[in-house]
């Protein structure tokens, strides 16, 4: 993914930092470290070699040429799904594994492809079956495995996560309406503004998953707010775009600081009273230890 380049001639070098830091703060889906979704790009591009092929030799060759490039770009897109599905299962730490293992699906997809691709020029299946096998084993010596079991959900009530997983896609889905509203704006530096508000609003949504217990006290924040800042961004991106006013843009920025404010504030309210929930059983736990003993 391309990064935005910053220092000290940066549109937005001189700009100051607004709002409060958040530490260790959690990667988005898109920004989280994958490995390999870089090298994507090439698994689209040979299906088209065999696709190019297909309407230069016989009746045969096109239908396999055709079928072989469509096996491999439907490996391709699930792939590349599937290195989304786990970015998304890595970048938090309470995740039920994705409900299609679509990279081992892909792999067999891409030993299939190469196996109908291989018999355009060999008539035997010897040479493309081993073509297919190899194939699929370089692909998932390439990408890997899906996530294959729950991460972090020992002793968790499975109706409470369902409904934190509903919540937070939720969430993310208003997020995304914010950045993608502010791109109208054409301003890189509200944009990274946009960004870091995000990166604060998911530390309370990491706080949320890793309790589900906390969703009751954080529902406004993942709901009501978000949706509220994503019509605000999308009202300010149409308005500061024809205009270029200074005001409404000081005022847009006042209202990302108070937003990320209150929600690092209720970040840090639901860690206290987890933390005050752990006190006592513990407690609890010290004295029947001391009566017992």
């Amino acid at each position: 993914m391309a990064q935005r380049f910053g220092g000290k001639f940066s549109p937005d070098a001189n700009r100051p930092a607004t709002g409060p830091e958040t530490q260790h703060a959690p990667q988005s889906v898109a920004e989280a470290p994958t490995g390999h979704q870089g090298r994507t790009w090439f698994l689209f591009a040979v299906p088209l070699i065999f696709a190019l092929n297909a309407f230069r030799g016989d009746p045969r060759g096109l239908i396999f040429g055709l079928v072989t490039c469509g096996v491999l770009l439907l490996a391709a897109w699930l792939t590349r799904e599937g290195i989304r599905a786990q970015a998304e299962y890595d970048a938090r730490r309470v995740a039920r594994r994705p409900a299609l293992p679509r990279k081992l699906i892909a792999s067999v997809l891409t030993g299939v492809g190469l196996v109908l691709g291989g018999m355009i020029a060999q008539p035997g299946l010897i040479y493309p079956v081993l073509f297919g096998v190899l194939g699929a084993a370089l692909h998932f010596g390439a990408f890997g495995a899906d996530p294959l079991a729950d991460k972090g959900m020992e002793g968790m009530d499975q109706f409470q996560t369902d409904r934190v997983a509903r919540a937070v896609t939720e969430a993310e889905a208003h997020l995304a309406g914010m950045r993608d509203a502010i791109l109208r704006a054409g301003d890189r530096s509200l944009e990274a503004r946009v960004e870091k508000f995000a990166t604060a609003a998911r530390v309370l949504f990491r706080s949320v998953e890793a309790d589900p217990g906390d969703l009751t006290a954080a529902r406004k924040y993942l709901s009501v707010y978000l949706m509220g800042a994503r019509d605000a961004t999308v009202k300010f991106a149409d308005i500061y775009a024809q205009s270029r006013d200074p005001k409404p843009r000081a005022d847009y920025e006042a209202l990302l600081t108070d937003l990320e404010t209150n929600f690092a504030s209720r970040t840090k309210a639901l860690l206290a009273n987890n933390s005050t929930g752990l006190d006592i059983e513990i407690a609890v736990l010290r004295d029947r230890l001391k009566l017992e003993g």
